[in-house]
């Protein structure tokens, strides 16, 4: 059979493949201890839940308008100008089926062939595959532990050409949990406003901050407000990665083309998440302290164990629930004759020795790290920082 060429452009996503693997080797009864998925290991709070139970026994089981319902698009303008003090319309608002949804809406609508998105790496995995997927081309930017994993003015600089159609940005970062300051988006919001391009804005972790950092976001800039996507949703900060809502802010005429491709896609996301969602985004935020506070202490203690493994060095993330420590030491070691010679070998020796499941940071556009999810418990990650410093030893 033969497929069409966007098939073979793309790959499949590897986050999503390490958690089909852990899943696999747990049904044949293996223990695994699984640090690869990218969501809380929360439940989602009780009065959600609650307002999706009431959807279903009023009977909201219908089709909504495929931007989405007024009340939950209107709950979206009310969180924006309460928490970022901006003015959205609802017209200036779609709700898709997820955050990736509203990724792969936008560029489907604003990408073609022969355009260029500039890309920081490390990156979320979905970016580049999502561009290639319009047939545009993924320009990647490397940065590493020295830049804090951030791009800088000359590296966009000289990343732009005429080709240039819009700049992804993501803060705080997965994988990198790396987090852009004011100063920093000023200094690339200077570069921008000098060339004619978008600049998507993933601020899906927004509220997952640690060390009383403050959110820092493209709404600050009225100049950007034609050319600046935000994208957000609720997976994360509500733990409500299966209920599938994701939304972008924009101006309106880039929500009505993005609207005209959803409606011959999905149509609209699920009417019951919907109705969860205005629950979720009408809540107080002490709702999150819980888990705020947990990832806090998780994080500490990872980031220590992790350094305290010869042949790992890790940075404090500021934001997500992330770590992307350099393992690139390791390369060279050998265990049964076998070099450990790339990430990937690296997760692979994690995985058969000491049961832990990581992703290779080549998932992300790097060679030499991999991310590790402290949304666990810590008791699961007392077991996988203990078992992979067992495992390490182990290398000649």
């Amino acid at each position: 059979m033969k497929f069409a060429k966007r098939v073979s452009s793309i790959q499949p996503s590897q986050t999503l493949a390490i958690t089909s693997l852990v899943e696999k080797m747990r049904r044949q009864g293996k223990r695994v201890l699984a640090l690869g998925a990218g969501e809380p290991d929360f439940d989602t709070p009780a009065l959600i839940k609650e307002a999706g139970k009431a959807a279903i026994s009023d009977g909201f089981t219908r089709y909504t308008s495929v931007s989405g319902l007024m009340d939950l698009r209107e709950a979206i303008c009310e969180k924006y100008e309460a928490q970022q003090a901006v003015t959205y319309k609802p017209s200036e608002v779609l709700v898709s089926c997820g955050a990736k949804h509203s990724i792969a809406n936008l560029l489907l609508a604003l990408c073609e062939e022969g355009d260029e998105v500039i890309v920081p790496a490390p990156y979320w995995t979905s970016y580049t595959e999502l561009v290639r997927f319009t047939g545009a081309s993924p320009v990647i930017v490397n940065t590493d532990e020295y830049t804090n994993f951030k791009l800088s003015t000359s590296q966009l600089e000289a990343a732009i050409t005429p080709k240039t159609k819009l700049l992804m940005l993501n803060s705080p970062s997965n994988p990198t949990g790396a987090v852009y300051s004011k100063e920093e988006l000023d200094a690339l919001v200077e570069v921008s406003a000098r060339h004619d391009f978008y600049i998507v804005f993933d601020e899906i972790y927004e509220k997952i901050l640690y060390d009383g950092l403050k959110h820092a976001g493209l709404t600050a800039y009225p100049e950007l407000r034609e050319r600046a996507i935000i994208v957000n949703g609720v997976s994360k900060t509500y733990a409500m990665t299966g209920w599938r809502v994701g939304y972008m802010l924009a101006s309106e005429v880039v929500i009505k083309a993005c609207s005209k491709i959803q409606s011959h896609t999905t149509s609209n996301a699920c009417s019951i998440s919907q109705k969860a969602s205005i629950a979720a985004l009408k809540a107080d935020d002490s709702i999150l302290a819980e888990m705020l506070s947990a990832f806090n202490e998780r994080r500490n203690f990872l980031v220590n164990v992790l350094n305290d493994i010869q042949g790992i060095e890790c940075r404090m993330p500021q934001g997500a629930f992330y770590v992307f420590p350099n393992v690139s030491a390791c390369f060279g070691l050998k265990f049964n004759g076998r070099p450990i010679e790339t990430s990937v070998d690296f997760c692979a020796f994690m995985l058969e020795q000491a049961n832990v499941a990581i992703v290779p940071g080549e998932a992300f556009g790097s060679t030499q790290h991999v991310r590790l999810s402290y949304a666990a418990s810590l008791d699961t990650l007392k077991e996988a920082g203990a078992a992979m410093a067992s495992a390490i030893k182990k290398l000649t």
